[in-house]
């Protein structure tokens, strides 16, 4: 009997001993999951905030100012195009200004050697009668329907006289002498080109700003001991039924005459005072 209680006192403690650890380990349990279930609640979070960051990346700047606006301070285009075409005037008025005053220093260094070329010939000769002379005379006999723009003389390929006119100062000349001087006997040439503007009226007044350029040359003899004197001259050919595009023209009038001392000695000083 007492064997019998003792054992039944330790199937007790047992029993309650294992009761306790049961209790244990459905608290173990039941701490646990909900730590794994706030760790499956946490991911889905994490991901609903993720795609939160490109909706702000792709958002516009609120304070960018829109594209097509034009800039206030941006000047009306019709003063710029003023000013371009003023400056534009005065350059170029200025590049013509220049170009004459090399066009005036090209023929006093033609003159110049012309004159070297006689002093030459006085020394060896001992006549300033001696050898050949030209004088070249430009003339213009074109009517009031053209108007003379530029001129441009070369002899023997070397430039002698260039003009462009300017408020009729070229247009105005009747006659003038470009060259004078001591040449080479034998065969010279002389090139020129002239530039007419149409000043039409009338029936023609269509050729009204129209420009006609006539260039032409010409080939003469100098003799020794002679003066040949060539006078270009530019003038309308044809009549009344030539139309005004085929009237501008030059021709070559020819004089010569024998190269005497006084006659050489009264060129010379002519070609030095215009020197």
């Amino acid at each position: 009997m007492r064997s019998l209680g003792k054992l039944t006192f330790g199937a007790l403690v047992a029993l309650v001993g294992l009761s306790f650890a049961a209790a244990a380990q459905d608290d173990t349990s039941t701490d646990a999951s909900p730590d794994k279930s706030a760790g499956t609640q946490a991911a889905p979070a994490a991901e609903e905030k993720a795609p939160a960051a490109p909706s702000a990346a792709t958002a516009p700047p609120a304070a960018a100012p829109p594209a097509s606006a034009p800039p206030a301070s941006a000047p009306p285009a019709s003063a710029d195009d003023g000013a371009a075409d003023a400056g534009g005037e005065a350059y170029e008025l200025k590049l013509r200004g220049l170009e004459e005053r090399v066009n005036e220093l090209k023929e006093k260094i033609f003159r110049t050697k012309a004159r070297i070329l006689q002093l030459q010939e006085t020394v060896v000769t001992g006549s300033i009668g001696a050898g050949a002379r030209a004088v070249l005379v430009h003339r213009n006999e074109m009517g009031g329907a053209f108007k003379l723009t530029s001129v441009q003389y070369t002899l023997d390929s070397q430039p002698i006289f260039k003009k462009i006119d300017v408020d009729g100062d070229l247009d105005g000349i009747e006659e003038r002498e470009i060259f004078s001087g001591n040449i080479v006997p034998g065969n010279h040439n002389i090139a020129v080109q002239m530039v007419f503007q149409g000043q039409g009226f009338g029936f023609f007044s269509y050729v009204k700003g129209y420009k006609f350029k006539v260039t032409s040359s010409y080939t003469f003899t100098a003799e020794e001991g002679k003066i040949i004197k060539v006078k270009i001259v530019g003038f309308e050919r044809g009549g009344i039924t030539t139309s005004l595009e085929e009237r501008p023209a030059v021709r070559y009038d020819i004089q010569i005459e024998k190269l005497t001392p006084e006659k050489a000695r009264t060129l010379q000083e002519k070609t030095e005072e215009a020197g």
